[in-house]
């Protein structure tokens, strides 16, 4: 019995093991049902989510697939500008394309293309996104060329819209393209539509830009760089960036190498080639029409803006609805080329000088009408001097650099006196000079503006600090180095565009918005984008207001501006000239009597513009005479025709800013106590002197003045922000000379 209990104990747990691994086997099956349940849900989900997003991709047709891409522009009135695209494409059919061609395009874009028949290569979407993980990037892409075909058609290729549905549609348009059409179909479609910069499309129409030959009659480096460009068509332009062309075409022969379909005698001669080998001529091109030349610096920086936005206007067959009005684009082309204002027409001189200029709507920031050159009827997409070009800009920096912080930051008055007198330049010996090279003592911030004395103006920048001033500009997109000297109070090296946004400011009553091109973009799928500037509030009111009840003085008859001036119509302005710097004389001393450089920017309710005036090289000329007043005059002319139905509305006077006399006050900082000055002070508020006064470099005498009328004083002085006077002692200005010879470049080559 014992021994029968004992065989019983010992074999009770043998008989319980069993139990176990069935309970472990049961687990592990329900763990695989659950997974298979859940990915077959996934699964289903993803072919219903699939499905949903397909049912909604447009159609593609053979002849949209066959059309050449562009993209149409507008102007804000819905007026068409053009077209970005060449619209007489050499198209080239299938039995003209060199199997070379082909196998350059499949080797760089799609090695798998004539394995795969789905229209999408799982394989190689794998590879990608392991090789994007691996690298930290997104720069393999794994479309295949029917995909990218079907993009270039279908569809926009901006990053924004490369959203899961974006997706979906393409590979199931891909696999519908690949189902109805030949490999070889698919290639011809997709070497006529690709980009090849300079408003070409299709590598045969690039084979004629760039060799002047037909596509078959090209070599193999020749067709490499075809079939490298349509990656990124600018950046490998061969004339302007011919190292990358390079270091890319040489990368397409590496591929045919590798995939078989050249020799390595052939790739080690192709390398060798020089990437200028065949290249016609680019000065050959004459890509520009009448129409074109119009709006050429303006269109050329809003595809820049398109393509920041994740556009790319050269492939997405867009719509784009621009800020620009045509009729006032028209209007400032032909201003600056028809003779209108006074520009050099004859001399050795002739047609060399230039313009530069920016019209704003500066209650959007919206770009009304740019001109980047005279003359430029056959240059595309040339050097634009509105934006790419910083010239020093003379006095007009004066009200955004030194005035406006001082009203800001200070709480300074336009009566605030200012000490116009012999100034060195802290830490040097090189003394400021003013534009007549005579001092007027103590005047009123108003005068030392509209006067466009040099000495207050830097002394007042030197009271706020470069580095606070360069921060209340930057707000306004204008950078100013931190570590800059006090010259820059009176010239900085800025754009019309820029200097046209901060003026703006001031026209609006203190709201910065950034200059935009494009309002409207709308994508081949019906996918519709607005892009509106939002405002930020970078200067208070009464800053904004003060400076522009001053500058109102600078157009009036007899001033500085007196050319720009519009009977009726409430503006301001800021005049600025810059004058050759002694090295520059040295070397052309028949110069010395003329600036080098000629701004005006003014502005109304409504409107901004900003003009540049000068010669590209100092060689080419010097603005002489009339010339002298040509931005004022194109600037005039402009504004006659913008404000044509304009209400011709002022500004009104804020609740922040209150007047005693003919001072303007930050409310709260303005005296309490006035008195009647002598009679022999002129009002500030009329700019001292009637007579003409010229800030031009040639010789001129200003007539001896007085007024009759009397201002208002203050005995009292504002202790917390310096404010001590209400008007300024203006000084008579007498018969006088400008000796230009003598005059200091002051470091910044700035005349006034």
């Amino acid at each position: 019995m014992t021994n029968n209990k004992e065989l019983k104990r010992k074999r009770a747990p043998q008989q319980q093991k069993p139990k176990k691994a069935k309970k472990k086997s049961r687990l592990w099956v329900r763990l695989v049902k659950w997974f298979l349940m859940i990915v077959t849900f996934f699964f289903v989900c993803g072919i219903g989510l699939f499905a949903f997003y397909a049912k909604d991709a447009p159609a593609i047709t053979q002849e949209r697939l066959q059309a050449g891409g562009s993209t149409q522009i507008y102007d804000r009135n819905g007026t068409f500008v053009r077209s970005i695209g060449t619209q007489e494409r050499d198209y080239v059919t299938n039995d003209n394309i060199p199997q070379t061609m082909k196998d350059a395009i499949v080797s760089i874009e799609d090695r798998r293309f004539y394995q795969q028949s789905l229209g999408i290569d799982p394989i190689r979407i794998v590879t990608s996104a392991l090789g994007n993980i691996k690298s930290g990037s997104t720069t393999s892409g794994g479309s295949t060329i029917t995909q990218q075909l079907v993009k270039l058609t279908a569809f926009s290729t901006s990053s924004d819209q490369r959203t899961l549905r974006r997706k979906a549609q393409e590979a199931w348009l891909a696999m519908q393209v690949e189902r109805e059409y030949s490999k070889d179909q698919i290639l011809e479609y997709y070497l006529n539509k690709v980009y090849m910069n300079y408003g070409n499309y299709g590598v045969g129409t690039g084979a004629k830009y760039y060799y002047g030959k037909e596509l078959n009659q090209l070599s193999l480096p020749q067709i490499a760089l075809m079939a490298a460009m349509p990656n990124a068509p600018t950046s490998y332009d061969p004339y302007v960036y011919p190292d990358n062309a390079l270091r890319r075409r040489n990368l397409v022969l590496s591929e045919m190498l590798e995939n078989q379909k050249i020799t390595q005698d052939q790739y080690q001669q192709a390398v060798n080639t020089p990437i200028t080998d065949g290249l016609v001529d680019q000065s050959s091109h004459q890509t520009q029409d009448s129409n074109n030349a119009i709006t050429d610096a303006y269109i050329k920086e809003a595809l820049t803006e398109a393509q920041r936005l994740n556009y790319n206007p050269y492939q997405d067959n867009l719509k784009i609805t621009l800020n620009m009005d045509y009729d006032a684009q028209k209007r400032l082309y032909n201003l600056a080329n028809n003779g209108t204002v006074s520009f050099n027409n004859s001399g050795s001189s002739k047609g060399l000088l230039q313009v530069g200029a920016t019209v704003i709507d500066p209650n959007t920031g919206g770009i009304v009408a740019m001109i980047g050159g005279r003359n430029q009827d056959n240059v595309q997409f040339g050097y634009n001097r509105a934006v790419q070009q910083t010239r020093s800009t003379g006095s007009t920096i004066k009200p955004l650099l030194d005035y406006a912080p001082a009203i800001e930051y200070l709480n300074w008055s336009t009566a605030k006196y200012l000490d116009d007198s012999k100034y060195i330049y802290p830490g040097t010996n090189v003394q400021l000079y003013d534009w007549d090279m005579q001092y007027m003592g103590n005047i009123s911030m108003r005068t030392a503006l509209v006067q466009s004395r040099n000495v207050p103006a830097v002394k007042t920048l030197q009271e706020v600090g470069v580095s606070k001033a360069s921060d209340f500009v930057k707000a306004m997109g204008i950078n100013i180095d931190k570590n800059s000297g006090l010259s820059v109070g009176i010239g900085a090296d800025i754009s019309s565009l820029q200097l046209a946004a901060g003026y703006a400011t001031f026209a609006n009553g203190g709201t910065y918005y950034q200059p935009t091109y494009i309002q409207k973009v709308e994508t081949a799928d019906g996918n519709v984008e607005t892009y509106n500037s939002t405002g930020v509030r970078v200067m208070k009111e009464s800053t904004a207001y003060m400076i522009t009840d001053m500058l109102k003085g600078v157009i009036q008859p007899g001033q500085f501006g007196s050319s720009a001036y519009i009977s009726g119509l409430p503006q301001a302005g800021k005049t600025g000239t810059v004058q050759y710097s002694q090295e520059e004389l040295a070397k052309y001393p028949s110069y010395a009597s003329t600036p080098k450089d000629s701004w005006f920017s003014g502005y109304s309710k409504d409107y901004v513009m900003s003009v540049w005036t000068g010669y590209d090289n100092i060689g080419d000329g010097t603005i002489r005479g009339t010339e002298s007043n040509s931005a004022q005059l194109l600037y005039r002319y402009m504004m006659q025709y913008l404000s044509r139905d304009a209400s011709y509305s002022d500004w009104k006077q804020p609740s922040s800013v209150e007047r005693v006399g003919t001072g303007l006050y930050v409310k709260g900082y303005a005296p309490k106590v006035t008195e009647t000055p002598s009679t022999n002070r002129q009002s500030s508020s009329q700019n001292s002197s009637s007579s003409e006064s010229s800030e031009s470099s040639s010789s001129h005498s200003s007539s001896t003045a007085s007024s009759s009328s009397s201002q208002s004083r203050t005995d009292n002085t504002n202790t917390n922000q310096n404010n001590t006077e209400v008007t300024s002692p203006q000084s008579r200005e007498e018969d006088r000379t400008d000796n230009n010879n003598n005059r200091n470049d002051n470091q910044n080559n700035t005349g006034e």
